[in-house]
């Protein structure tokens, strides 16, 4: 139970810092030698941070229900994101048991990350440009290695938008992409958890709370402009993975 723990916990960090928790995930069961429920446990543990997302947003989302023009940008985020992750489904699941392609994804990760440095906010309201780019950016995400909330984030400081809006707005459009992957993915789940509900539940619920404290942590490091320190982070472990894992 202790590793299917301590990948709840992993998961919940990573997932909403920008490291990447898929690429995590494949590194951290390699080293654990938890082979052949790859996929599955991934779905198990995003459904936690999804919850913790719902925890956390929940005035938000709340207030996000009452604005029909957030709501029609976010399911445009969500139906590109869609599009790519359905059409390269099979390319991108190949990628979560080569530990060396999710070292090469860090890297990436890790240099988006620093040029945020360069970013210059200067609006607060997300366009339709801005979703659309914001889409397919989720959508390359999907890799593991690129980190979903590093990436979209990134995007948004990009487009000149302030580091709230860049906040909020990547995690609220987070929820529905998530969602469809593990409705995707249920039969692999379901399979998986067959003798193993525990220990995927012990997962879940560490996942969530993990969660809670990486939005806390990430929420304080946008406003303090420390965002582009988390790419240094990136390099150096996707170094590491491509040196040695």
């Amino acid at each position: 139970m202790f590793k299917y723990i301590f990948l709840g916990v992993v998961q919940g960090l990573t997932e909403f810092l920008p490291v990447s928790s898929s690429g995590h995930l494949v590194i951290g069961q390699k080293l654990l030698g938890m082979q052949g429920e790859e996929i599955a446990l991934s779905v198990i543990l995003h459904l936690g941070t999804v919850l913790a997302l719902l925890i956390f947003f929940s005035k938000d989302i709340l207030k996000l229900l009452r604005d029909i023009k957030s709501i029609a940008l976010i399911a445009l985020v969500t139906l590109i994101t869609g599009i790519i992750g359905i059409s390269g489904k099979d390319f991108f699941e190949s990628l979560f048991t080569s530990p060396k392609a999710v070292g090469a994804a860090l890297l990436v990760t890790g240099i988006i990350l620093i040029l945020t440095k360069l970013a210059k906010p200067a609006r607060e309201k997300v366009n339709f440009k801005d979703a659309c780019i914001l889409g397919v950016t989720q959508g390359i995400a999907i890799i593991p290695g690129i980190s979903r909330s590093g990436m979209t984030i990134s995007t948004l400081l990009f487009r000149k938008l302030d580091a709230q809006t860049c906040f909020k707005f990547s995690f609220l459009a987070s929820v529905p992409a998530v969602l469809g992957a593990a409705l995707l993915e249920a039969r692999s789940v379901g399979f998986a958890l067959q003798g193993n509900t525990v220990n995927f539940l012990a997962g879940f619920i560490f996942s969530v709370l993990s969660g809670l404290m990486a939005l806390i942590f990430l929420r304080a490091t946008l406003k303090k402009a420390k965002f582009y320190y988390f790419g240094f982070y990136c390099v150096i472990i996707g170094i590491l993975t491509l040196l040695f894992i």
